[in-house]
């Protein structure tokens, strides 16, 4: 529905955001790895590396040639596939946003921290709500779900600019935004609840929710939450640039 595309928020502690661009690049680095392999290899690459709730939560075993990894270490190596452009696409455009005034807030160390702890919470939940899944999932949205989660509580009033339907561009605060962003994760995991939807709505849910709570205590020192004044460049919800 829409497409952020920058935010009026630039940083003030770090110069440059090394972690994300660092996340940014390994990501784009596997995926172009993945498109020199054939679909039969990129089908094994996914279920080698990919979080298969079954294996990690029920008793499902991969075949050996297929068993890399434990199955534990797929909650950290799922979040750096895609399955394809559109989905490294969306989700690198979210990291490059919103990441870098995470990374602002918390340092460089407790940012890889941060990110990692949310990835893992919705791999988590996501294979809790259904176990007996053998479906892999892949990518990196359950941690970039904790850095929108971590933003909404941080920096609510900042302004966002976003595409809505690819075609009008317009600002809005970020608690309107970031809101209707989980609003709609939620929707979908609960009220439309596609059992062949590609996509695993519950780590959204999960990775927000501990991206929100863990934002918290791994901030530095004198970030403020819910950040009170609006800055002078944001004139409101539906303002314009004269």
């Amino acid at each position: 529905m829409f497409i952020p595309l920058k935010d009026d928020n630039p940083r003030s502690r770090i110069g440059l955001q090394a972690v994300t661009i660092a996340f940014l690049a390994i990501c784009v680095l596997v995926f172009l790895y993945q498109l020199t392999l054939s679909e039969i290899e990129q089908a094994r690459l996914f279920y080698s590396y990919g979080l298969i709730p079954a294996t990690l939560l029920g008793d499902a075993q991969l075949s050996p040639e297929l068993e890399r990894v434990p199955s534990w270490a797929t909650l950290l190596t799922s979040m750096f596939l895609h399955g394809g452009f559109l989905h490294i696409a969306g989700n690198m455009l979210f990291l490059w946003v919103f990441g870098d005034n995470i990374e602002d807030a918390l340092g460089h160390v407790r940012f890889i921290v941060f990110y990692v702890l949310c990835g893992l919470a919705a791999g988590l939940l996501h294979a809790a709500i259904d176990p007996s899944s053998e479906v892999p999932t892949i990518g990196a949205s359950g941690a970039i779900s904790g850095i929108l989660g971590g933003y909404l509580v941080l920096y609510p009033r900042r302004g966002v600019w976003v595409q809505i339907f690819y075609l009008i561009v317009r600002r809005f605060p970020a608690w309107g935004v970031l809101g209707a962003w989980i609003g709609l994760q939620v929707i979908n995991a609960t009220i439309v609840n596609d059992p062949g939807a590609n996509t695993a709505w519950w780590a959204h849910i999960g990775g927000f929710i501990a991206g929100a709570i863990l934002v918290v205590p791994l901030r530095r020192a004198g970030v403020p939450l819910f950040e009170g004044r609006v800055p002078q460049t944001f004139k409101g919800p539906w303002s314009r640039d004269r």
